[in-house]
C-alpha cells in the first residue's frame, strides 16, 4: 500500500489553503482512513521584509491558492478531498488527478531526505559521482541543510574547491 502513496495537488480557493488542510485532517481522523491519506501540506518559504520597524521575517505560501496531499488514489479518497469545502479540484486532467513526480517533489522541498554523512571536516573522501568521478581530495565544508559538501582536489598542480551534492563523495 505504501507504494501507492503518491502526492497529489488540490486546488483551493486563495486564502483558504490552512481551513482546507485542516479539513482534510479533520475528515482523515473522523474517517479512520490514516493508511490512505499520510500527509497534508502547505509549502511555506520563510522571507524577511523590510519595513518601517525594521526587517521581520515571514512566512509565505510558496503557491497560494494550492495544498499537497500525500495519498492512496482511491474513489473514496477522492471525494473525501474533493467535498472539502474551499477545494475546487485537483491538478490534473479533467477528472482525473495527476501525482507529482519525485523530482517535482524533491524540488519543492516537501519531502526531506536525510543523508547521514560518514565524513567530517578534513577528511579525505573519494568523489563516486559527476565530472570529477574517481578524483581524490579533502573536505572543506559540510553543508547539510542546502545537502552540499566542498572538497578541495588537486588539479594540474593547484587546489580547487569543488561543491557537490553530500551523496557524490565517500570516505577513503
Amino acid at each position: 500500500m505504501a507504494d501507492e502513496l503518491k502526492w497529489y495537488v488540490a486546488h483551493t480557493y486563495s486564502g483558504y489553503e490552512n481551513t482546507v488542510a485542516a479539513s482534510i485532517e479533520r475528515a482523515v481522523e473522523n474517517r479512520n482512513m490514516h493508511d490512505l491519506i499520510t500527509e497534508v501540506s502547505i509549502p511555506l518559504e520563510t522571507v524577511t521584509e523590510i519595513t518601517e520597524n525594521g526587517p521581520k521575517t515571514v512566512e509565505r505560501k510558496v503557491f497560494p491558492g494550492y495544498v499537497l496531499v500525500k495519498m492512496v488514489m482511491t474513489d473514496d479518497t477522492w471525494h473525501l478531498v474533493r467535498n472539502i469545502r474551499g477545494v475546487t479540484g485537483f491538478v490534473g486532467t479533467g477528472d482525473k488527478a495527476i501525482p507529482l513526480t519525485d523530482d517535482e517533489i524533491s524540488a519543492l522541498g516537501v519531502e526531506k531526505r536525510e543523508v547521514i554523512v560518514s565524513y567530517n571536516v578534513g577528511d579525505s573522501v573519494k568523489i563516486t559521482d559527476g565530472a570529477l568521478e574517481s578524483f581524490i581530495g579533502t573536505v572543506e565544508e559540510v553543508d547539510k541543510e542546502r545537502g552540499k559538501v566542498r572538497v578541495v582536489v588537486s588539479m594540474f598542480g593547484r587546489e580547487t574547491p569543488v561543491e557537490l551534492e553530500l551523496d557524490q563523495v565517500e570516505p577513503i
